[in-house]
Formats: C-alpha cells, structure tokens, sequence
C-alpha cells in the first residue's frame, strides 16, 4: 500500500485558498467526481485507487493543517506503512506559481501542517512534493508576504482563475511524479521534475 497525502483545511470557506493546496491538488489529479469517504477512527476523508496495479490511498486530512499529522501517523499505523511509500503535497511560499519540487528529509521549513505530521511520525523520511504558491515579478522575482498577519492572509487567501489553472495544469506532472516516486524511486522522480 502506497499513501498519498494532501494537505488542507477541511469547509467551504477554505476550499480555493492558497493553504489548501494540497487538496486541490487531488482534486485536479483525480477528478471531481471522486466520492472521498470519511474514516473511521479518525479526522480523514479517503480514496483508494492504484498505480502500477499497487494499491494507492489518497488521504485529506480534515483535522485543520496543524493537526495534520493524526491523520498520517493513523493510516501509517493502519496500513503498516513503510515511511518512503508516504507522500505528502503541500502549498510553499517560495516556490513561484506553476511549479514543483521534490524533496525527502528536509525539515518543515515552517509549514505547520509538515511539522505536525514530522512530530507524529518521529521522523522527516518522507517524500514531500512542494507546490508553488507565490507570484511573480516580470523579470521572476517571488513576490511572497513580508510579516507574520499578511503572511496568514496571503495563506488564507483565495487563488485567482488564472492561478488555478496554473495549478490544474501541473497536477499532471505531480500525478506522472508520484507515479515515477512510486514504481522506480524517488530519485529518479527528482532527476526528472526538479529543475
């Protein structure tokens, strides 16, 4: 059993914020139409679908973003799960709109929602594919919020049309990502999308 994990906040007013990345990512790899069951046990809407005829469950955890870590430590426990079949996307802040990257054993880099889940799981060797959230200068400078409020709000805030197919379009290179992370490696996944 493989896991992916994407993170959010679970209700309406959070659905296209910038915080809620993670989901939207799932939503765009998977479809709309996906029928995401709540869990027992647990705060977690999932799915299960396979790649590589491997059985892959997608998990959004619905305990809000610092708390994300019950939801991955539970299905871990569940599933028995080796922490490299893990996979976590999430939004970063200093990564440009539009693109990607892969990292393993990195620290949370101030995410809440990774911190929770390092803490829970007692380690940082995991897979994370980070998202980019932040826009652009014309000449490619990130143009990310300076101070703790405006960061929130920016956080918090929604993406505009233009942003989500931004995202929408790189969905299908995350989806190809974890495919490649999943059936050979993630080496492999990071020589291919990290440019």
């Amino acid at each position: 059993m493989k896991l992916v994990v994407g993170l959010g906040n679970p209700g309406k007013e959070y659905e296209n914020s910038r915080h809620n990345t993670g989901f939207i990512m799932l939503d765009f790899m998977l479809g709309k139409k996906v029928d995401w069951k709540p869990a027992n046990g647990t705060k977690l809407l999932y799915y299960k679908d396979s790649i590589e005829n491997k059985p892959v469950e997608y998990i959004k955890p619905t305990t809000f973003m610092n708390n994300s870590g019950i939801a991955v430590a539970f299905v871990k426990d569940k599933h028995k799960l080796n922490l490299k079949d893990i996979v976590v996307i999430y939004d970063d802040v200093d990564l440009p709109i539009g693109k990607m990257k892969i990292s393993y054993d990195r620290s949370s880099g101030g995410h809440n929602g990774l911190e929770s889940i390092i803490k829970k799981l007692k380690s940082r060797e995991f897979v994370r594919i980070r998202i980019g959230i932040s826009p652009e200068t014309p000449t490619g400078k990130l143009r990310k919020p300076k101070g703790e409020k405006a960061m929130l709000k920016f956080l918090l805030g929604e993406f505009k049309k233009p942003e989500l197919e931004e995202l929408k379009k790189l969905s299908k290179k995350v989806a190809e990502a974890i495919e490649v992370i999943f059936a050979e490696s993630k080496e492999k996944a990071m020589s291919i999308y990290n440019y």
